[in-house]
């Protein structure tokens, strides 16, 4: 865990404990809230006296793995979204934000029937119990998106808008269309237990639409004429069939909820509602259903502020009663893109679909793989999505160089240079812990750290004194342009350069090169004597290789050492050193010898 740079929050709770009579809480690393708790009576362990640390992660769901199907493929959505906002206008934009809709309501029906799937096929019972907690959650999203789908984004108008609801009914309460199977597949419909209830629910046809009035008078003259009075379920047809309220809420057992009475209602009395009716009936209808014997839930506080187009109460409720951010921060979007939330800010300065996303695409960042999505939602706030992505992003912890160069694309893309050379230097840092010191090269020249690629070069150099050889030749052989980030790695460069023109044995290239490299000072004080020993044997090969003035640089490089004029750089006095220095001044006066021999003959010629 990551250490605080203060001391925690301490909150005084009385009664916690009775003798600390405190508990101390603070926001760890990942969205998780650090608890400190103590044992229960009883279960101490033994020898313990510390108290018990409990983690409460914020987005919990961001870890059940058929909800992070629904985040994925949510994902694709609202990118899509987008990206296609700003091309089609007019009927094809209601069609394609329609479009939309049906499709996160598919997702979420898929998620919901395989929870179902889970809560059947497990044999545990407190999985059992959380999946169908969970399907339940789904439903009554479903239910809700539904209902804004019709209201706000097919905008239904008058004499459609029955349609619509009666869809939502049917789609949502499958009882009646069960009880339809039942009856109709008996072998004797009209005798089947449920027969006179089924037909009082399926009166809801489309062609009952056009043929309502003709009907409503007749049934309404056949009530008073006592047609049905020897036929009590006939007499029940007639009056819902008229809309009479008392007769429907008789048959309150087979509606369930107060929104299928509501839609019934609708059908037998006002099947032209417009929009602007629906509040009263559906308030009127809530109370009539309830009858004061129970207090409306929570959904039914969202159901009911739709149907009064209170949209930011909507988005209120369901942020106070679901677990996660993901159906206010997607249905948010939606309704701002049909130009429903232009005029709603926040009193901070971002407007509530971005809040909304912003905190969504927080918890995401809160989970191992899920984070990546959460880059695409930053991107689409465009006031504060680019800072929140900086923070975050700083928080990702950088398990595996793979898992590294993927939030470096993304830092890379959106030209967050700060967050670049940070993930840089901490990979190469921990690379250098591990000694790769061919990765810790190549992180700190990717961040462009001239000092920390200075410090790998030298390293590079200490193993190859130690060793007689380069690792990672690969690397230093393709530095480039890379190789200009520091002095020391452009010496490094070269030096990996002469080794291998002596190798090709291009010998007058190689001595060249190793020449610049001291005359230059590019070299290294400290590696002068390695240079000049590296000389040696091109000194004594059979055909000169150093000419007279090249020689005579040598030899005022190694006097130079030596005498202790470079840097205040001076040879320890051992006899190793000495050995080395004689050795070298008496190859060099030979080299000199027939180096002049050489060019005064070809000037003689």
């Amino acid at each position: 865990m990551e250490e605080l740079d203060e001391e925690p929050l301490v909150t005084v709770i009385p009664g916690v404990d009775s003798n600390s009579k405190q508990m101390c809480f603070e926001w760890g690393p990942g969205e998780m809230l650090v608890c400190e708790t103590l044992f229960p009576k009883g279960h101490e362990k033994k020898g313990s006296g510390c108290p018990n640390i409990v983690i409460v992660r914020k987005d919990q769901d961001m870890y059940s793995q058929t909800l992070r199907k629904l985040f994925n493929e949510s994902h694709g959505i609202f990118v899509g979204l987008q990206r296609s906002e700003e091309e089609l206008a007019g009927k094809s934009r209601k069609a394609q934000l329609v479009r939309v809709s049906k499709n996160y309501r598919s997702v979420i029906r898929a998620c919901m029937e395989e929870m179902h799937q889970l809560a059947i096929s497990t044999r545990d019972p407190e999985l059992r119990s959380q999946q169908s907690t969970q399907v339940c959650i789904l439903s009554a999203v479903e239910l809700i998106w539904n209902l804004c789908e019709i209201l706000f984004v097919e905008v239904a108008p008058a004499g459609h808008l029955l349609l619509y609801l009666l869809d939502w009914v049917r789609l949502h309460i499958c009882g009646v269309d069960s009880m339809v199977r039942e009856v109709l597949s008996s072998d004797n419909p009209s005798k089947h237990k449920d027969f006179w209830n089924t037909i009082g629910n399926t009166q809801t046809l489309t062609e009952m639409e056009l043929k309502w009035q003709h009907w409503h008078e007749e049934c309404e003259r056949y009530l008073q004429d006592g047609t049905f009075a020897s036929n009590p379920h006939m007499e029940s047809i007639c009056k819902i069939l008229l809309g009479d309220e008392n007769a429907m809420l008789e048959k309150k057992e087979l509606m369930t909820t107060w929104y299928h009475f509501l839609v019934t209602r609708l059908v037998y009395s006002h099947p032209t509602v417009k929009p602007g009716e629906l509040r009263f009936y559906a308030q009127s209808s809530l109370d009539l259903f309830l009858g004061g014997e129970s207090s409306p839930e929570p959904l039914d506080s969202i159901l009911m502020a739709a149907f009064e187009f209170e949209i930011h109460q909507v988005i209120k409720e369901c942020s106070i009663v679901l677990s996660n951010w993901w159906f206010v921060a997607h249905l948010t979007d939606l309704l701002d893109h049909c130009k429903l939330l232009q005029s709603h800010n926040l009193y901070f300065g971002s407007n509530m679909r971005e809040f909304l996303l912003l905190e969504y695409a927080s918890g995401l960042f809160s989970h191992h793989s899920l984070w990546q999505l959460g880059v695409d939602y930053f991107d689409y706030c465009p006031e504060y999505g680019r800072v929140y992505l900086e923070l975050h992003i700083e928080r990702i912890p950088l398990n595996t160089e793979q898992k590294a160069l993927k939030v470096l694309r993304i830092c890379e893309q959106r030209q967050m240079h700060e967050q670049v050379r940070s993930i840089c230097k901490i990979m190469a840092m921990k690379a250098v812990r591990n000694n790769r010191l061919g990765s810790a090269l190549s992180w700190s020249i990717r961040a462009k750290d001239a000092a920390f690629a200075t410090l790998i070069s030298d390293r590079f150099l200490k193993d190859y004194c130690e060793r007689g050889s380069f690792s990672d030749l690969d690397l230093i052989d393709n530095l480039g342009p890379s190789m200009l980030l520091s002095d020391r790695l452009t010496f490094l460069g070269k030096y990996r350069e002469f080794h291998r023109l002596y190798g090709e044995k291009r010998f007058s290239a190689a001595a060249k090169l190793l020449l610049m490299l001291m005359t230059a000072r590019i070299a290294p004080c400290s590696f002068w004597m390695t240079l000049l020993i590296d000389a040696l044997p091109l000194l004594e090969q059979k055909e000169v290789i150093f000419s007279a003035e090249q020689t005579y640089e040598l030899m005022r490089c190694l006097e130079d050492l030596t005498a202790g004029k470079i840097d205040d750089q001076k040879l320890q006095g051992d006899d190793v050193e000495n050995t080395k220095v004689d050795i070298l001044r008496l190859a060099l006066a030979r080299n000199l010898a027939r180096a002049i021999v050489k060019e005064g003959t070809l000037e003689g010629s």
